[in-house]
């Protein structure tokens, strides 16, 4: 919960963040960046220490960093990545799948992306995206989700 830019979270998500190692340095510097926005498979990063990490432009839209979804997610118990279940209904409306309509550089530190839904607010930094890449951290965020949620993330 957020009020006036201050973040207010409870004891055990502290505690749940102080636990979570933070990557830095190499870790969090791209070395190569590839978003196929034509073919519409995602995005891929290799990382100046080796790794490599890749998304799903779905899993991208659905793990946008803004303050609003942060706070649907905080609100659902999503973690970032999954996306909520919609409730069953007669005649099922077809969507088209996220892809961005444009993807611009922000700075040395993140990426933005101009989504085919018309958002645009979430400043995807390196920082952020490798944290929420590396399978250490994934597998701990995945542990504390219900069972049917954690089927759901694997594909992130």
């Amino acid at each position: 919960m957020s009020h006036d830019g201050i973040r207010f979270i409870s004891q055990e998500e502290a505690l749940r963040e102080q636990a979570a190692p933070k990557l830095t340095g190499d870790a969090i510097s791209p070395r190569k960046v590839r978003v196929d926005r034509t073919g519409g498979t995602g995005m891929a990063i290799d990382w100046r220490d080796g790794h490599q990490s890749a998304w799903t432009f779905a899993w991208l839209r659905a793990a946008c960093p803004c303050a609003t979804c942060h706070e649907a997610r905080e609100h659902t118990g999503l973690a970032p990545g999954l996306t909520p279940l919609k409730p069953a209904a007669l005649f099922t409306m077809y969507e088209a799948p996220p892809r961005p309509v444009e993807v611009e550089p922000v700075g040395k530190y993140a990426l933005r992306f101009k989504w085919n839904d018309g958002h645009e607010a979430g400043l995807y930094s390196w920082d952020y995206l490798r944290n929420v890449c590396d399978p250490a951290l994934r597998e701990q965020r995945q542990s504390s989700l219900p069972p049917a949620a954690r089927k759901e993330g694997a594909r992130g």
